[in-house]
């Protein structure tokens, strides 16, 4: 039993303090948030005049939330209140780089594929392409590299790299800036969707395309890499590939959405957008698979200008050499399918190899696109971190001072547990140090002052477990019980009060993190964190550190909490 409870205590000591000395040395401390350390409020809200949606105004909140936490800023706050946008974003400095960054278009639009989609070989990245760069010298604000050909032709010799536009080894989007060099691996695929038309009654089978067969006709060298586009004025996101931006009026490379290894497609400008839609769009089962169905608007702001678009892919002209047509949402392709009728009549099916979310989320954006909304900034605001630091002076002084009265009372008041009270509280604060400290630098956690409040609200919380113990301990001394024995009852009789009295805080502050928002989230996170380690804590460090004093002939000999000690039970009770 003793050998148990030592091994308990150094184990839960070795994990305490060895996290908050390896995040100390190694350097790795809490995020802080906006409030403390400063950064840029951005609000939006829908241009006036200009009708639109919810169902656009809440995906416009994903996609801003997706460039976002693509470029791995800790904890922002995109905040959507009524038809106000807000975003929050900690630790960013550049007005211009954030507005540049929560500006989506909201709009979709319909754009042809120029050249076969290729997937960029992430594990290249870093690998020397010198001889690329020297053959793309020059490009600059002033040289504009040739762009593909748009024939569609194409060039492959086995085992002498992958196929490439006959324009050239190197492609590039005429960069204003230096352009990025981002390695294409040797694979060449054909996307599994199809657009057709939607059949007129239920149960005609619709023609879909197989999955895609990948083959390799080469490895990657510096000479067969692809310029994606300029990186060095744009985001890039953790891959360091450029979060791409919209222009509909210019051919580019755009990545295609969700996938992984990234791909990107060279599509054409736009020749449409999402307004040839109604907003009817439902994600439905395919010839056994997940698809789409939509209806096309009446006249010329519908079936005229989806018809051509489709014409020219279906007959491969060369505004749509590849016979892919492309749905695009802010920089992000959706779908890329082939396009297997040259007319539609009132609606359209896009099948293929879709999931069930994937094929939901390509109807909600199809919704979306029917009435974009159109976001205009309302202010941008630097916010200092001057008030951020002296709100944390005085957060962390309030703290302390709290803490330290609640130890005074408790050495006054339990005498020698006083002691265990105070370094179960630094075994406490070495875990949550820890704890944060890691999930700031893997999952971009941020420590605000509404979780500095949630983490001092729960000093009460840990306080009140040892009271629990410490009283229960109090009774069986009372009633003449050794020392020894009474740590024992006196546990078991508490632990179930403390189960109960901290999942109760832990329920409090899960609901409060599921229903709200923004700093209060930041307050119930905390809070549930500093709870779930008092549990933690008050099992292997209280329970051990307790029972292994009240053998001691040295805690016998004393008054605890004031009280004389039996040294052997009244009545024979043991």
């Amino acid at each position: 039993m003793r050998k148990r409870l030592v091994v308990t205590l150094v184990g839960l000591f070795v994990i305490a303090y060895g996290l908050l000395i390896g995040t100390l040395a190694t350097g790795t401390r809490p995020a802080l948030g906006l409030d403390l350390q400063g950064g840029i409020s951005v609000t939006q809200e829908p241009k006036e005049g200009t009708p639109f949606s919810d169902a656009s105004l809440d995906l416009a909140v994903e996609k801003i939330r997706e460039r976002i936490d693509s470029l791995g800023v800790a904890e922002p706050e995109i905040l959507r209140q009524g038809n106000t946008i807000v975003v929050n974003l900690p630790g960013v400095k550049n007005q211009q780089q954030a507005v540049d960054l929560v500006q989506v278009t909201g709009q979709v639009y319909l754009r042809p594929v120029l050249s076969q989609c290729q997937t960029v070989d992430l594990s290249a990245l870093g690998s020397d392409t010198t001889a690329a760069a020297s053959e793309t010298t020059g490009v600059g604000a002033e040289t504009t590299v040739a762009e593909p050909q748009t024939t569609g032709a194409t060039e492959t010799t086995a085992g002498a790299g992958p196929s490439r536009p006959v324009s050239g080894d190197n492609v590039a989007v005429a960069p204003e800036t230096t352009a990025g060099i981002m390695p294409i691996s040797a694979t060449e695929t054909t996307v599994p969707m199809v657009i057709s038309p939607a059949p007129d009654t239920t149960g005609v089978a619709s023609e879909t395309t197989a999955a895609p067969e990948t083959t390799t006709v080469g490895s990657t060298s510096p000479d067969t890499t692809v310029v994606i586009g300029p990186t060095s004025s744009v985001p890039v996101d953790e891959n360091g590939l450029p979060i791409a931006i919209s222009n509909p009026t210019t051919a580019q490379f755009l990545p295609t959405f969700g996938a992984n290894p990234p791909e990107y497609c060279y599509v054409g400008p736009a020749q449409g957008s999402g307004e040839v839609f109604k907003d009817n769009a439902t994600a439905t089962v395919l010839n056994g698979g997940w698809g789409v169905v939509v209806d096309l608007r009446d006249g010329a702001a519908g079936n005229d200008v989806w018809n051509s678009l489709a014409s020219q892919c279906y007959y491969k002209d060369t505004t749509c050499p590849t016979g892919q047509l492309s749905i695009e949402l802010d920089g992000s392709l959706q779908s890329v399918a082939n396009v297997n009728e040259p007319s539609f009549n009132g609606s359209v099916q896009i099948s293929g190899s879709f999931t069930q979310d994937e094929a939901q989320q390509l109807a909600r954006v199809i919704n979306s696109g029917s009435l974009p909304v159109t976001l205009q900034l309302q202010s941008v605001q630097n916010v200092s971190p001057t008030l951020g630091r002296d709100s944390l002076k005085a957060a962390w002084v309030s703290g302390f001072v709290g803490v330290l009265l609640v130890l005074v009372f408790m050495a006054f008041y339990y005498r020698t547990l006083g002691l265990i009270v105070a370094l179960g509280l630094t075994v406490s604060g070495s875990l949550l140090w820890g704890i944060v400290s890691l999930l700031s630098r893997t999952n971009g956690l941020a420590l605000s002052l509404s979780g500095i409040a949630g983490i001092i609200v729960s000093v009460g919380v840990t306080v009140d477990s040892y009271v629990v113990f410490f009283e229960r301990l109090k009774d069986e001394v009372r009633a003449g019980r050794s020392l020894r024995n009474s740590a024992m009852r006196g546990f078991q009789g508490a632990w179930r009060t403390i189960v109960i009295a901290d999942l109760v805080s832990l329920i409090g502050a899960l609901v409060l993190w599921y229903l709200t928002v923004g700093a209060v989230r930041g307050f119930a996170f905390f809070l549930g964190l500093s709870t779930a380690c008092d549990l933690l804590v008050s099992y292997f460090f209280t329970r051990p550190m307790v029972l292994l004093l009240a053998r001691t002939s040295w805690m016998e000999k004393r008054k605890v909490m004031g009280i004389e000690v039996s040294s052997a039970p009244a009545g024979g009770a043991a």
